[in-house]
């Protein structure tokens, strides 16, 4: 009993260092930038005292970025650990499915065909910008959305269409909607070309006091239903024959769980543009220190993703500024490393 008690209090305390780690790191990268601000007076900012200056730069720029970064980077991190579990696929996240790439289609079509539009900017750091940002992100989330949609009903049609018949149907469905992408950029002019490009390369600066809203009200729920669910996941990861003779219908749990890991993910990406790799790494990163509990390994999966989100963004906007590198090919490079380590090192949990 000592022994177990000793086991669970480590898995707490790593969640708490994680949660530690991530404060500290929100509060640096709100601090650096082309203008320093120290900590000290970061904090001060965020109560509305110091300077008229650090405010502005604080309250109206930095932090709904690093907001953005924590809320997305917890909703696809989420994501990814819960669909690692119902599909039984280490390799699975928000692309696996083929929200992601749906969501690029979608903001192509709003780009192109509703007329979303875009504009050309004097700055260097910024040649274009989108003109109307919330056609592309409405037309962003129904495409991504669509993808679960397909699936599902995929899965209804087909009674015996396992996890494996799932993922090669996003796998097609990815296919298809990167085909229709690179039909409408064959079609549309160079500027239209230019706006596609910049969304798919991710963008958090995009994300203001209203996206941050709706995205805390999809994370919050989402993370209540997964919760809620941690047992039928425990038991799901221990195999089908298990997961049945506990009582729990694991079809019916794996379709639910799959439809709000995508509209989850689908609105993330809708808001900030394509962002790879977290999903995947921070689910298996977070494995290797809390076991694959569902108690334990959700909520830190979470925290781990905000926080690589984070990194990534802060290292984006500090490597050569004022230049701001885009956060999608900033996760990318970071995360391929990681992923082929984790890899060559097998998937290994201390579960």
């Amino acid at each position: 009993m000592q022994a177990y008690s000793a086991f669970i209090r480590r898995k707490r305390l790593v969640f708490f260092v994680v949660v530690a780690i991530t404060l500290i790191t929100a509060l640096f990268a709100i601090s650096a930038g082309s203008l320093n601000i120290s900590i000290p007076d970061v904090i001060s900012a965020l109560f509305g005292g110091g300077e008229q200056m650090h405010r502005t730069a604080v309250l109206g720029i930095r932090l709904p970025r690093v907001l953005a970064a924590i809320l997305v980077g917890a909703v696809l991190a989420a994501s990814g650990a819960v669909m690692q579990c119902v599909l039984h696929n280490p390799l699975a996240s928000a692309s696996t499915l083929g929200v992601s790439q749906g969501a690029a289609f979608g903001a192509a079509v709003g780009l192109v065909v509703f007329g979303g539009g875009v504009v050309n900017s004097d700055s260097a750091a910024t040649a274009i910008s989108i003109n109307n940002p919330y056609i592309v992100t409405i037309c962003a989330f129904i495409c991504g959305s669509l993808s679960t949609v397909v699936i599902i009903a995929l899965s209804r049609f087909r009674k015996d269409l396992g996890p494996t018949g799932l993922i090669l149907g996003g796998v097609a469905l990815s296919s298809l909607f990167a085909g229709g992408l690179t039909l409408l950029q064959y079609f549309a002019d160079e500027t239209k070309i230019s706006a596609i490009v910049f969304w798919t390369f991710g963008n958090l600066g995009s994300a203001g006091w209203a996206e941050i809203t709706i995205l805390t009200v999809v994370l919050v729920a989402s993370m209540l239903y997964y919760l809620l669910n941690r047992w039928n996941y425990n038991a799901m990861e221990s195999g089908a024959d298990t997961a049945k003779s506990l009582g729990v219908n694991s079809r019916n749990v794996m379709l639910v769980s799959l439809g709000i890991c995508s509209l989850s993910a689908a609105v993330a990406v809708s808001f900030v543009g394509i962002i790879s790799f977290v999903g995947l790494i921070a689910p298996h990163i977070m494995r290797r220190f809390v076991g694959n509990d569902y108690r334990y390994l959700l909520p830190s999966s979470a925290v781990a993703g905000a926080l690589l989100l984070i990194l990534a963004d802060t290292f984006g906007r500090l490597i050569i500024a004022p230049v701001i590198l885009p956060i999608g090919a900033i996760t990318s490079f970071l995360g391929a490393p990681m992923f082929l380590f984790l890899l060559l090192k097998g998937f290994k949990t201390n579960a």
